[in-house]
């Protein structure tokens, strides 16, 4: 079967330009070398293509001397690095070999924005552009499904999610046991890799008690006095959860008006898959409680998934007011404001009074099973 052709690739390939980088984001396994693989696949002209885990690629780029990279790269047209937050001063080797090696294309890819732009962030202002690719898009899976089969499909997607793998594998046992694998060997490898962080376990605690609010407001207090830290080291944790590309964090959406809530903040999960693997709960829908937040989290994640694959710069909020009334998803870009309010069940209310008041111009749109293909 030919592999799921990602949205991203025409997009990065349009930006693969003489002595510019383009950087490739994701977490782990959500097919960055794949798509690598594709992209070199279609290149007109000589490649040479390095993994930053293997030693002998780290070797013949320690010495950063022009020298050496015009010597590495005679007659290479493209440089592609995978896992290049592996390979220590990679910003400052990248920026010599563009600005040094006349006509150069240079590709990397790595699954820590905290680790890659910390090492290719500022040598490289100017000289690159930055894709993120996360688990698979509904928009994507349909290039092997038909309407009816992602209809049929519904529940798999809120139960394993949508990383590659996970949905070329058949048998539901051998999809969790890909996602418990994830979770296990390879969730915290970059988180811990970084930063000096030591304590995997309370990391791991902290993603089960934000998987188990899904949905929520969260409290880095409460939190913290779960965990036995600070306030400081859960938003300092969070903040790493994010910058791998797990989870990421809705604030509340306030043109200051003084009964909204301004301050708060949900988190969710780019991948339903992951989250149930933490909670260790693939049940079907028909047995659980969790249903409305598996709901939500998915649209809200495929919602995201397409503004990062069109580049479409939203910004995402929900929205509340003290009084309770509130709205789970708000998109704003700089002419418009579309708010979402996601119903496993049928139910279709109203928009809420004080957001129509203050709001008048937004969109608002109630997402169920019938009509949820139009919003992904």
């Amino acid at each position: 079967m030919e592999p799921i052709k990602r949205l991203l690739e025409s997009r990065i390939t349009a930006k693969i330009q003489p002595n510019k980088v383009v950087l490739i984001f994701g977490a782990r396994r959500v097919g960055k070398t794949v798509l690598m693989r594709q992209l070199i696949g279609n290149f007109k002209g000589k490649v040479l293509f390095l993994n930053g885990e293997d030693y002998d690629a780290l070797a013949l780029l320690n010495e950063q001397t022009i020298s050496n990279y015009r010597h590495l790269l005679d007659g290479v047209d493209l440089l592609a690095i995978d896992e290049a937050q592996n390979i220590p001063e990679i910003g400052s080797k990248l920026k010599l070999i563009v600005d040094e090696v006349a006509g150069i294309n240079v590709i990397a890819s790595g699954s820590s924005s905290f680790d890659l732009l910390n090492k290719t962030g500022e040598p490289l202002v100017g000289r690159s552009t930055s894709f993120l690719l996360t688990p698979f898009s509904q928009k994507e899976i349909q290039q092997k499904e038909n309407v009816l089969e992602t209809k049929q499909n519904l529940e798999t997607r809120l139960i394993y999610g949508s990383y590659p793998e996970v949905v070329t594998l058949t048998g539901y046992e051998n999809k969790a046991d890909y996602l418990k694998d994830i979770v296990g060997a390879y969730l915290l490898k970059d988180i811990l890799s970084i930063d000096g962080i030591k304590n995997s376990g309370k990391m791991k605690e902290l993603l089960r008690l934000i998987a188990f609010q899904l949905g929520n407001e969260v409290s880095y207090d409460e939190l913290g006095r779960q965990l036995g830290m600070s306030k400081n080291t859960v938003e300092k944790y969070l903040d790493l959860l994010s910058k791998v590309f797990i989870v990421y964090r809705l604030g509340a959406f306030s043109r200051n008006l003084r009964k909204e809530v301004s301050k708060a903040g949900k988190w969710y999960f780019y991948d339903n898959g992951i989250r149930n693997a933490l909670i260790g709960n693939f049940n079907s829908l028909s047995v659980r409680q969790d249903s409305g937040a598996l709901w939500e989290n998915y649209i809200i994640s495929e919602r995201i998934k397409s503004n990062y694959n069109n580049r479409l710069n939203k910004e995402f909020y929900f929205w509340r007011t003290y009084d309770g009334q509130e709205i789970d998803l708000i998109e704003e870009n700089s002419d418009s404001l579309i708010a979402l309010e996601f119903k496993w069940s049928d139910k279709k209310p109203a928009v809420p009074i004080a957001f129509k008041e203050a709001y008048s111009n937004a969109q608002f749109s109630v997402v169920n099973r019938d009509n949820y293909l139009e919003y992904i």
